[in-house]
């Protein structure tokens, strides 16, 4: 791989994750809204080079990474999707390289399990080593580990942060619709709307993330415990203020997905 540059790609359920490498070097990562067909197809015809395909990315995205203009076009693109029908759109780009679960050198993975959760364990055996366990706090807030012998232990799904506030809005006439601005735990006895539903949803997400890591350190009492996702550092910054000495326990590495998806990339 040397030190040509290449592109990653996870499309995620809700969200376009994206890293930009020299060799197995990280530039940058971005997020994005998903592309729609039109825009992949510009892309794909234009050979990835986002400066020729300017017009359209400022007409879709609320804000284009500036990094984009920076980006050499035809270069590989390594690719991973939780929406499978998403892949035949960028497959026509003929320098994709499509990433299956069959293919990530971690045993016991089923056949329904993300590949966002594997190549984040991937990931995570390459830079932080085995056992590990992974905190995704992303649409869904997941649990995914693995023991020493690069073998699934299991996991566990819940709804995320921001999923649980839409579902709270949009599905009870009376609450409100917050974001996930909340940067200090309220009180818990709370007596507003707003204070209540914060209080519901981050206690009991936050009580959540403390009974899966007491139970995996009694599994596995060394090994990392790592918290991913987009809302990795909200997340951390509120157990520090509820339970500091299992804060400190943690990690938040960002790009845990785009070390797998590097791993596969050299290793194939």
């Amino acid at each position: 791989m040397a030190d040509s540059g290449w592109l990653a790609l996870m499309i995620g359920n809700s969200r376009l994750h994206w890293a930009w490498f020299r060799g197995i070097t990280l530039q940058q990562a971005w997020d994005t809204p998903h592309f729609s067909s039109e825009l992949i197809a510009d892309l794909t015809q234009h050979q990835f080079d986002f400066a020729a395909c300017a017009e359209r990315l400022t007409a879709e995205l609320p804000i284009v990474p500036n990094v984009l203009p920076y980006i050499p076009a035809s270069q590989p693109l390594w690719l991973a999707s939780v929406i499978p029908a998403q892949v035949p759109l960028w497959q026509a780009y003929p320098q994709t390289q499509v990433i299956t679960l069959a293919a990530i050198p971690i045993t016991g993975l089923y056949p329904t399990l993300g590949i966002d959760r594997a190549l984040a364990l991937l990931g995570a055996a390459t830079i932080h080593g085995l056992p590990s366990l992974i905190i995704d706090a992303g649409t869904g807030l997941t649990f995914t580990g693995a023991n020493a012998e690069a073998q699934l232990v299991g996991g566990a799904i819940l709804p995320g942060l921001r999923l649980q506030l839409r579902s709270l809005a949009e599905h009870t006439a009376a609450l409100p619709h917050l974001s996930n601005r909340q940067v200090s735990l309220p009180q818990r006895w709370s007596t507003n709307t707003d204070d209540a539903i914060w209080s519901g949803v981050l206690y009991s997400l936050l009580a959540g993330i403390r009974d899966f890591v007491t139970a995996w350190q009694q599994q596995f009492s060394r090994g990392a415990i790592l918290l991913t996702g987009g809302d990795a550092s909200l997340l951390i910054d509120l157990l520090r203020q509820q339970a500091p000495d299992l804060a400190a326990q943690i990690k938040v590495d960002p790009n845990l997905i785009f070390w797998g998806i590097r791993q596969m990339a050299t290793q194939l």
